[in-house]
């Protein structure tokens, strides 16, 4: 598989994926404060479109702004243009900080063109968990959020260098890349099942690491279907 992007000789800190990941959602987030500071009723309706609804569910539930509307139901876009939009700057912020932290070094190792197709199908796979688990909700709640593609680019970052300490800001010692991420992983299972965490979609988490471990497989002739070219690190 050939890539578009290949680093020729220095790193660079935001590589072409990345660097439009981190605009596109920046522009997004500013256009949903928008119309919190200005009510455009438009544009409102434009965002609200991007969200994910549930399958099955009522005609009436919430925005992405809290207030109670007549939804409008799952569209099909929905599975990736959900990925664009955030709750709040703390949502952004630490969304796009992991991406950045965590993808970069792997944009760099496998081009940007390998990366963006990952990146896409973990989030698709959480908005495909995320819908399984609210299939015909009593209300329309919309789930919005790139940490779908972020854990599922966690999960990579695992498994691609697994012994690269991480230092996470509660604990004062580095944890290895793969303990941190199984650590992660079991922290999300366990409160998908519980429903801890009220607003927050576990299983969509889980549904991004579980298709980016499944598209790593196959990219490495390790499932039953076999790419055309073998993807080795």
């Amino acid at each position: 598989m050939s890539d578009y992007y290949r680093p020729q000789t220095a790193f660079t800190f935001f590589p072409p994926v990345i660097k439009n990941l981190l605009i596109l959602n920046g522009i997004l987030f500013l256009a949903q404060n928008v119309v919190q500071m200005t009510q455009a009723i438009g544009l409102a309706t434009v965002l609200n479109a991007m969200a994910l609804y549930p399958i099955g569910a009522g005609p009436e539930g919430y925005s992405i702004f809290g207030t109670a509307i007549t939804v409008p139901g799952f569209q099909i876009w929905q599975v990736v243009t959900y990925g664009f939009l955030h709750g709040g700057i703390g949502h952004l912020f630490f969304n796009m900080f992991a991406l950045w932290m965590f993808g970069v070094q792997i944009e760099q190792d496998w081009g940007s063109r390998r990366f963006a197709i990952f990146y896409f199908v973990c989030v698709i796979g959480a908005a495909a968990a995320q819908l399984a688990v609210t299939y015909g909700a009593p209300i329309s709640v919309p789930t919005i959020g790139a940490s779908g593609g972020v854990f599922g680019i966690l999960l990579a970052f695992g498994m691609m260098y697994p012994d690269r300490p991480i230092y996470f800001i509660l604990i004062p010692i580095p944890i290895k890349a793969k303990y941190f991420v199984t650590f992660y992983g079991l922290v999300e299972l366990y409160s998908g099942v519980a429903r801890t965490g009220t607003g927050v979609a576990h299983f969509a988490h889980l549904g991004g690491m579980l298709f980016g471990f499944l598209l790593i497989l196959y990219w490495r002739g390790k499932l039953p279907i076999k790419p055309k070219v073998y993807f080795r690190w």
